[in-house]
Protein backbone atom coordinates (compact mmCIF):
# COMPACT_ATOMS: atom_id res chain seq x y z
CA UNK A 1 0.00 0.00 0.00
CA UNK A 2 1.24 3.25 -0.99
CA UNK A 3 2.22 6.11 1.52
CA UNK A 4 3.15 9.64 1.75
CA UNK A 5 5.52 10.96 4.16
CA UNK A 6 6.18 14.50 4.71
CA UNK A 7 8.68 16.53 7.02
CA UNK A 8 7.15 19.56 8.10
CA UNK A 9 7.64 22.59 9.36
CA UNK A 10 9.41 24.28 6.31
CA UNK A 11 8.26 27.30 4.16
CA UNK A 12 6.75 27.15 0.47
CA UNK A 13 7.80 28.97 -2.29
CA UNK A 14 6.86 29.19 -5.76
CA UNK A 15 5.00 28.58 -8.66
CA UNK A 16 2.49 26.34 -9.82
CA UNK A 17 0.18 25.97 -13.18
CA UNK A 18 -3.09 24.61 -11.93
CA UNK A 19 -4.55 20.96 -13.11
CA UNK A 20 -7.96 20.53 -15.23
CA UNK A 21 -10.83 20.25 -12.93
CA UNK A 22 -11.83 16.63 -11.88
CA UNK A 23 -15.11 18.00 -11.04
CA UNK A 24 -15.79 19.00 -14.85
CA UNK A 25 -13.85 16.86 -16.69
CA UNK A 26 -16.22 13.72 -15.72
CA UNK A 27 -19.48 15.06 -16.66
CA UNK A 28 -17.82 16.16 -19.78
CA UNK A 29 -16.39 12.60 -20.51
CA UNK A 30 -19.73 11.37 -20.20
CA UNK A 31 -21.67 14.38 -22.73
CA UNK A 32 -19.01 12.89 -25.46
CA UNK A 33 -21.31 9.73 -25.64
CA UNK A 34 -23.68 12.61 -26.93
CA UNK A 35 -21.80 12.88 -30.37
CA UNK A 36 -21.07 10.07 -32.94
CA UNK A 37 -18.02 10.81 -33.65
CA UNK A 38 -14.59 12.39 -32.22
CA UNK A 39 -14.16 14.87 -29.19
CA UNK A 40 -10.67 16.13 -28.40
CA UNK A 41 -10.27 17.16 -24.62
CA UNK A 42 -7.25 19.45 -23.74
CA UNK A 43 -6.10 19.88 -20.14
CA UNK A 44 -7.12 16.67 -19.01
CA UNK A 45 -5.81 15.44 -15.64
CA UNK A 46 -4.55 12.20 -15.09
CA UNK A 47 -6.71 10.92 -12.37
CA UNK A 48 -7.63 7.38 -11.26
CA UNK A 49 -11.60 9.03 -11.48
CA UNK A 50 -10.81 9.94 -15.27
CA UNK A 51 -9.64 6.10 -15.90
CA UNK A 52 -12.67 5.13 -13.87
CA UNK A 53 -14.65 7.02 -16.60
CA UNK A 54 -12.24 5.74 -19.52
CA UNK A 55 -13.06 2.20 -18.78
CA UNK A 56 -16.80 2.55 -18.91
CA UNK A 57 -16.78 4.47 -21.93
CA UNK A 58 -14.95 1.44 -23.53
CA UNK A 59 -17.19 -1.13 -21.94
CA UNK A 60 -20.07 0.98 -23.61
CA UNK A 61 -18.55 0.58 -26.86
CA UNK A 62 -16.70 3.67 -27.26
CA UNK A 63 -12.90 4.60 -28.19
CA UNK A 64 -11.31 6.47 -25.62
CA UNK A 65 -7.22 6.74 -25.63
CA UNK A 66 -4.14 9.60 -24.40
CA UNK A 67 -2.78 11.18 -27.67
CA UNK A 68 0.19 12.65 -25.89
CA UNK A 69 -1.53 14.73 -23.29
CA UNK A 70 -4.63 14.87 -25.28
CA UNK A 71 -7.61 12.56 -24.30
CA UNK A 72 -9.30 11.75 -27.28
CA UNK A 73 -12.77 10.08 -27.17
CA UNK A 74 -14.57 8.37 -30.27
CA UNK A 75 -18.48 7.44 -29.75
CA UNK A 76 -19.64 6.64 -32.95
CA UNK A 77 -20.70 3.59 -32.40
CA UNK A 78 -21.70 2.37 -28.98
CA UNK A 79 -22.93 -1.08 -28.18
CA UNK A 80 -23.73 -1.10 -24.73
CA UNK A 81 -26.51 0.89 -22.39
CA UNK A 82 -25.08 -0.47 -19.35
CA UNK A 83 -22.40 -0.25 -16.40
CA UNK A 84 -22.10 -2.80 -14.54
CA UNK A 85 -21.73 -2.92 -11.01
CA UNK A 86 -18.25 -2.67 -10.50
CA UNK A 87 -17.28 0.31 -12.56
CA UNK A 88 -20.50 1.54 -10.44
CA UNK A 89 -19.00 1.24 -7.51
CA UNK A 90 -15.65 3.27 -8.12
CA UNK A 91 -16.83 6.83 -8.23
CA UNK A 92 -20.18 7.96 -7.15
CA UNK A 93 -20.04 10.29 -10.15
CA UNK A 94 -20.33 7.83 -12.41
CA UNK A 95 -24.53 8.73 -12.39
CA UNK A 96 -23.95 11.23 -14.82
CA UNK A 97 -23.89 8.91 -17.28
CA UNK A 98 -27.46 7.74 -16.79
CA UNK A 99 -28.81 10.80 -18.59
CA UNK A 100 -26.57 11.09 -21.51
CA UNK A 101 -26.88 7.15 -22.13
CA UNK A 102 -30.62 7.31 -22.35
CA UNK A 103 -30.25 10.13 -24.66
CA UNK A 104 -27.87 8.72 -27.40
CA UNK A 105 -29.73 4.78 -26.72
CA UNK A 106 -32.63 5.23 -25.48
CA UNK A 107 -32.42 2.73 -22.67
CA UNK A 108 -29.90 2.54 -19.65
CA UNK A 109 -29.21 0.08 -16.82
CA UNK A 110 -26.41 0.80 -14.50
CA UNK A 111 -26.44 -0.03 -10.55
CA UNK A 112 -26.15 2.37 -7.38
CA UNK A 113 -22.71 4.79 -7.63
CA UNK A 114 -19.86 4.29 -5.37
CA UNK A 115 -17.17 7.57 -4.26
CA UNK A 116 -16.27 8.52 -0.95
CA UNK A 117 -18.71 8.50 2.13
CA UNK A 118 -20.28 11.10 3.05
CA UNK A 119 -23.31 10.13 3.97
CA UNK A 120 -26.89 9.80 2.17
CA UNK A 121 -26.71 11.45 -1.58
CA UNK A 122 -29.62 10.52 -3.01
CA UNK A 123 -29.89 10.53 -6.57
CA UNK A 124 -33.96 11.22 -6.23
CA UNK A 125 -33.30 14.39 -7.65
CA UNK A 126 -31.63 13.03 -11.31
CA UNK A 127 -34.34 10.63 -11.08
CA UNK A 128 -37.19 12.70 -10.86
CA UNK A 129 -35.93 15.23 -13.96
CA UNK A 130 -35.57 12.41 -16.10
CA UNK A 131 -38.99 11.12 -14.99
CA UNK A 132 -40.59 14.02 -16.19
CA UNK A 133 -38.50 14.12 -19.38
CA UNK A 134 -40.47 10.80 -20.29
CA UNK A 135 -38.34 8.51 -19.11
CA UNK A 136 -39.76 5.02 -17.63
CA UNK A 137 -37.31 3.66 -14.87
CA UNK A 138 -37.98 1.02 -12.33
CA UNK A 139 -35.45 -0.60 -9.85
CA UNK A 140 -34.29 -3.97 -9.55
CA UNK A 141 -32.33 -5.48 -6.76
CA UNK A 142 -29.89 -2.59 -6.29
CA UNK A 143 -30.45 -1.74 -10.05
CA UNK A 144 -31.72 0.65 -12.19
CA UNK A 145 -33.31 0.19 -15.36
CA UNK A 146 -34.35 2.76 -17.68
CA UNK A 147 -36.27 3.36 -20.89
CA UNK A 148 -36.54 6.57 -23.08
CA UNK A 149 -37.78 5.94 -26.27
CA UNK A 150 -40.04 9.52 -26.61
CA UNK A 151 -38.46 12.32 -24.48
CA UNK A 152 -39.99 15.53 -24.67
CA UNK A 153 -38.86 19.18 -23.15
CA UNK A 154 -40.06 20.82 -20.12
CA UNK A 155 -39.54 23.15 -17.30
CA UNK A 156 -38.54 21.59 -14.57
CA UNK A 157 -37.73 23.08 -10.88
CA UNK A 158 -35.01 21.29 -8.58
CA UNK A 159 -36.33 21.07 -5.57
CA UNK A 160 -32.75 21.80 -4.46
CA UNK A 161 -29.66 23.20 -6.98
CA UNK A 162 -27.97 19.78 -7.14
CA UNK A 163 -25.23 19.48 -8.97
CA UNK A 164 -25.24 16.12 -10.41
CA UNK A 165 -28.62 16.70 -11.21
CA UNK A 166 -28.44 19.30 -13.07
CA UNK A 167 -25.67 17.90 -14.99
CA UNK A 168 -27.69 14.93 -15.76
CA UNK A 169 -30.78 16.48 -16.74
CA UNK A 170 -28.61 18.62 -18.92
CA UNK A 171 -27.27 15.54 -20.81
CA UNK A 172 -30.63 13.82 -21.43
CA UNK A 173 -32.24 17.32 -22.28
CA UNK A 174 -30.11 17.30 -25.16
CA UNK A 175 -31.93 14.10 -26.20
CA UNK A 176 -35.36 15.49 -25.51
CA UNK A 177 -37.27 16.85 -28.59
CA UNK A 178 -37.87 20.85 -27.90
CA UNK A 179 -36.89 23.19 -25.17
CA UNK A 180 -36.32 22.09 -21.98
CA UNK A 181 -35.92 25.13 -19.17
CA UNK A 182 -33.95 23.76 -14.99
CA UNK A 183 -35.15 25.99 -12.82
CA UNK A 184 -33.12 26.54 -9.79
CA UNK A 185 -30.07 24.79 -11.35
CA UNK A 186 -26.36 24.65 -9.88
CA UNK A 187 -24.55 27.43 -10.55
CA UNK A 188 -21.13 26.21 -9.99
CA UNK A 189 -18.16 27.37 -12.64
CA UNK A 190 -18.27 23.78 -13.52
CA UNK A 191 -21.85 23.29 -14.93
CA UNK A 192 -20.55 26.81 -17.14
CA UNK A 193 -17.77 24.19 -18.58
CA UNK A 194 -19.99 21.34 -19.40
CA UNK A 195 -22.16 23.80 -20.96
CA UNK A 196 -19.27 25.91 -22.65
CA UNK A 197 -18.65 21.92 -24.23
CA UNK A 198 -21.74 21.10 -25.37
CA UNK A 199 -22.18 24.40 -27.26
CA UNK A 200 -18.93 23.67 -28.77
CA UNK A 201 -20.00 20.54 -30.34
CA UNK A 202 -23.57 22.13 -31.73
CA UNK A 203 -26.05 21.45 -28.58
CA UNK A 204 -27.96 24.88 -28.22
CA UNK A 205 -27.75 25.37 -24.25
CA UNK A 206 -27.41 28.83 -22.74
CA UNK A 207 -28.05 30.02 -18.95
CA UNK A 208 -25.38 28.29 -17.19
CA UNK A 209 -23.84 30.49 -14.31
CA UNK A 210 -27.15 31.23 -12.98
CA UNK A 211 -30.32 29.44 -11.21
CA UNK A 212 -32.22 28.70 -15.00
CA UNK A 213 -30.87 27.07 -17.90
CA UNK A 214 -32.34 26.06 -21.07
CA UNK A 215 -31.39 23.24 -23.44
CA UNK A 216 -32.83 23.62 -27.02
CA UNK A 217 -32.61 19.20 -27.33
CA UNK A 218 -32.09 17.13 -30.76
CA UNK A 219 -29.84 19.63 -32.35
CA UNK A 220 -26.67 17.86 -35.01
CA UNK A 221 -23.74 17.74 -33.18
CA UNK A 222 -19.83 17.87 -35.04
CA UNK A 223 -16.79 17.10 -33.85
CA UNK A 224 -15.07 19.29 -31.82
CA UNK A 225 -12.21 20.25 -28.99
CA UNK A 226 -12.05 21.38 -25.83
CA UNK A 227 -9.86 22.81 -22.65
CA UNK A 228 -10.54 21.76 -19.13
CA UNK A 229 -11.44 24.15 -16.62
CA UNK A 230 -8.88 24.50 -14.33
CA UNK A 231 -9.54 23.05 -10.69
CA UNK A 232 -10.64 25.16 -7.93
CA UNK A 233 -10.30 23.19 -5.33
CA UNK A 234 -6.69 21.92 -6.22
CA UNK A 235 -5.77 25.40 -6.20
CA UNK A 236 -7.52 26.31 -2.87
CA UNK A 237 -5.54 23.27 -1.42
CA UNK A 238 -2.31 24.78 -2.33
CA UNK A 239 -3.04 28.42 -1.17
CA UNK A 240 -4.23 26.86 2.16
CA UNK A 241 -1.04 24.78 2.29
CA UNK A 242 1.03 27.66 1.97
CA UNK A 243 -0.76 29.63 4.00
CA UNK A 244 -0.61 27.07 6.62
CA UNK A 245 2.88 26.33 6.20
CA UNK A 246 4.46 30.27 5.69
CA UNK A 247 5.83 31.61 1.70
CA UNK A 248 4.39 32.67 -1.14
CA UNK A 249 2.83 30.71 -3.77
CA UNK A 250 1.87 32.37 -7.75
CA UNK A 251 -0.91 29.92 -8.84
CA UNK A 252 -1.17 30.26 -12.61
CA UNK A 253 -3.98 28.86 -14.94
CA UNK A 254 -6.39 29.60 -12.20
CA UNK A 255 -9.68 31.85 -12.12
CA UNK A 256 -9.73 34.42 -9.52
CA UNK A 257 -13.33 34.49 -9.46
CA UNK A 258 -13.92 31.20 -8.70
CA UNK A 259 -11.77 30.73 -5.82
CA UNK A 260 -13.35 34.59 -3.79
CA UNK A 261 -14.60 32.66 -1.17
CA UNK A 262 -11.46 31.09 -0.03
CA UNK A 263 -9.49 33.75 -0.77
CA UNK A 264 -11.66 36.06 1.11
CA UNK A 265 -11.19 33.35 4.18
CA UNK A 266 -7.12 33.46 3.81
CA UNK A 267 -6.88 37.07 3.35
CA UNK A 268 -9.46 37.35 6.61
CA UNK A 269 -7.04 34.73 8.25
CA UNK A 270 -3.91 37.48 7.75
CA UNK A 271 -2.70 36.29 4.27
CA UNK A 272 -1.66 38.73 1.79
CA UNK A 273 -3.65 37.68 -1.94
CA UNK A 274 -2.90 39.06 -4.81
CA UNK A 275 -3.16 38.71 -8.94
CA UNK A 276 -4.25 39.27 -12.50
CA UNK A 277 -5.68 37.20 -15.30
CA UNK A 278 -5.52 34.01 -14.82
CA UNK A 279 -3.21 34.20 -11.55
CA UNK A 280 -3.66 34.26 -7.84
CA UNK A 281 -0.61 34.97 -5.24
CA UNK A 282 -0.75 34.43 -1.73
CA UNK A 283 1.65 35.62 0.92
CA UNK A 284 1.79 34.27 4.22
CA UNK A 285 3.83 35.14 7.29
CA UNK A 286 3.64 34.21 11.17
CA UNK A 287 0.53 32.90 12.32
CA UNK A 288 -2.37 32.86 11.28
CA UNK A 289 -5.57 33.83 12.80
CA UNK A 290 -9.41 32.75 13.21
CA UNK A 291 -11.94 33.55 10.90
CA UNK A 292 -15.05 33.16 13.14
CA UNK A 293 -17.64 31.10 11.11
CA UNK A 294 -17.46 29.26 8.21
CA UNK A 295 -20.72 27.87 6.38
CA UNK A 296 -20.87 25.80 3.40
CA UNK A 297 -23.14 26.55 0.59
CA UNK A 298 -23.77 25.89 -3.08
CA UNK A 299 -21.82 28.13 -5.52
CA UNK A 300 -21.30 31.01 -5.21
CA UNK A 301 -20.98 30.27 -1.34
CA UNK A 302 -18.59 28.66 0.27
CA UNK A 303 -17.54 24.64 -1.38
CA UNK A 304 -17.90 22.25 0.67
CA UNK A 305 -14.91 20.77 -0.95
CA UNK A 306 -12.72 22.97 0.61
CA UNK A 307 -14.09 22.99 3.91
CA UNK A 308 -11.72 20.11 5.27
CA UNK A 309 -8.50 21.84 3.07
CA UNK A 310 -9.49 25.29 4.93
CA UNK A 311 -9.90 23.48 8.27
CA UNK A 312 -6.69 21.94 7.93
CA UNK A 313 -4.76 25.40 7.10
CA UNK A 314 -6.69 26.75 10.74
CA UNK A 315 -5.26 24.15 12.75
CA UNK A 316 -2.61 26.49 14.61
CA UNK A 317 -4.18 30.00 13.81
CA UNK A 318 -4.73 31.94 17.20
CA UNK A 319 -8.32 31.66 18.63
CA UNK A 320 -11.02 29.65 17.03
CA UNK A 321 -12.73 29.27 13.97
CA UNK A 322 -16.62 27.70 13.44
CA UNK A 323 -17.12 25.34 10.62
CA UNK A 324 -20.67 24.32 9.70
CA UNK A 325 -21.39 21.96 7.07
CA UNK A 326 -24.65 21.93 5.55
CA UNK A 327 -24.22 20.48 1.91
CA UNK A 328 -23.46 16.96 3.10
CA UNK A 329 -23.67 14.75 6.82
CA UNK A 330 -20.59 12.90 7.06
CA UNK A 331 -17.96 15.46 6.25
CA UNK A 332 -16.49 15.70 9.01
CA UNK A 333 -14.76 11.80 8.54
CA UNK A 334 -11.48 13.63 8.84
CA UNK A 335 -11.03 14.93 12.03
CA UNK A 336 -9.99 12.08 13.99
CA UNK A 337 -6.90 11.85 11.46
CA UNK A 338 -6.05 15.51 12.40
CA UNK A 339 -6.58 15.68 16.32
CA UNK A 340 -4.27 12.21 16.21
CA UNK A 341 -1.62 15.32 14.83
CA UNK A 342 -2.66 17.63 17.62
CA UNK A 343 -5.20 19.14 16.53
CA UNK A 344 -8.13 20.44 18.75
CA UNK A 345 -11.39 19.94 17.21
CA UNK A 346 -14.71 19.55 18.56
CA UNK A 347 -17.70 18.11 16.60
CA UNK A 348 -21.62 18.38 17.51
CA UNK A 349 -23.83 17.34 14.48
CA UNK A 350 -22.95 19.92 11.37
CA UNK A 351 -20.95 21.87 13.72
CA UNK A 352 -17.18 21.85 14.03
CA UNK A 353 -15.18 23.97 16.20
CA UNK A 354 -11.52 24.59 15.26
CA UNK A 355 -9.24 26.08 18.45
CA UNK A 356 -5.76 26.80 17.48
CA UNK A 357 -3.19 25.17 18.93
CA UNK A 358 0.84 26.14 19.14
CA UNK A 359 2.10 23.14 17.22
CA UNK A 360 0.71 20.11 15.43
CA UNK A 361 2.99 16.69 15.58
CA UNK A 362 4.16 14.15 12.81
CA UNK A 363 2.20 10.88 12.65
CA UNK A 364 0.74 8.16 11.09
CA UNK A 365 -2.89 8.92 9.55
CA UNK A 366 -5.02 7.63 6.83
CA UNK A 367 -7.44 9.32 3.94
CA UNK A 368 -11.39 8.46 4.87
CA UNK A 369 -12.06 10.74 1.81
CA UNK A 370 -10.97 12.96 -0.70
CA UNK A 371 -10.93 16.10 0.55
CA UNK A 372 -10.40 14.95 3.89
CA UNK A 373 -6.35 13.38 2.59
CA UNK A 374 -5.95 16.67 0.78
CA UNK A 375 -6.49 18.27 4.79
CA UNK A 376 -4.22 15.92 5.63
CA UNK A 377 -1.32 17.24 3.01
CA UNK A 378 -1.81 20.55 4.53
CA UNK A 379 -1.35 19.50 8.00
CA UNK A 380 1.34 17.98 7.37
CA UNK A 381 3.04 20.55 5.81
CA UNK A 382 3.06 23.02 9.01
CA UNK A 383 3.19 19.76 11.75
CA UNK A 384 6.87 19.23 13.45
CA UNK A 385 8.15 15.80 12.31
CA UNK A 386 7.12 13.05 10.23
CA UNK A 387 3.72 12.52 8.94
CA UNK A 388 2.85 9.46 7.12
CA UNK A 389 -0.33 9.17 5.14
CA UNK A 390 -2.11 5.69 3.97
CA UNK A 391 -4.93 5.23 1.96
CA UNK A 392 -3.71 7.49 -0.71
CA UNK A 393 -5.75 6.40 -3.11
CA UNK A 394 -8.50 8.93 -1.96
CA UNK A 395 -6.29 11.75 -3.03
CA UNK A 396 -5.21 9.99 -6.63
CA UNK A 397 -8.79 10.22 -7.22
CA UNK A 398 -8.76 13.86 -7.77
CA UNK A 399 -4.83 15.35 -7.20
CA UNK A 400 -2.95 14.49 -10.52
CA UNK A 401 0.60 14.87 -8.63
CA UNK A 402 0.57 16.45 -5.53
CA UNK A 403 3.66 15.12 -4.33
CA UNK A 404 5.40 16.86 -7.53
CA UNK A 405 3.20 20.26 -6.90
CA UNK A 406 4.29 20.03 -3.46
CA UNK A 407 8.21 19.64 -3.92
CA UNK A 408 8.14 22.29 -6.72
CA UNK A 409 7.57 24.57 -3.66
CA UNK A 410 10.20 22.99 -1.63
CA UNK A 411 8.51 20.74 0.83
CA UNK A 412 10.18 17.46 1.59
CA UNK A 413 7.78 15.11 0.66
CA UNK A 414 7.92 11.66 -1.32
CA UNK A 415 5.47 8.51 -1.63
CA UNK A 416 6.93 5.20 -1.18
Amino acid sequence: MSHIIIQGGGRLEGALAVQGAKNSVLPILAAAILHPGRTTLLGCPHLSDVEASIRILRHLGCKAEWKGEALEVDASSPSRWDIPDGLMREMRSSVVFLGAILARMGWAELSHPGGCELGPRPIDLHLSALRQLGAQLREESGCLRCTAQQMAGREIVLSMPSVGATENAMLAACGAEGETVLVNAAREPEITDLQEFLCGMGCRVRGAGSSTICVQGRQPTHDSVHTIMPDRIVAATYLAAVAAAGGEVELHRVSHGHLSTVTAALHAAGCRISGGEGQVVLRSEGRLRSIGAIRTAPYPGFPTDAQAILMAALLRAQGATVFVENIFENRYRHVDELCRMGADISVADRVAVVTGVQSLYGARVRCTDLRGGAALLVAGLTAQGETRIGDIFHIQRGYEDPVGDLRTLGAEIQME
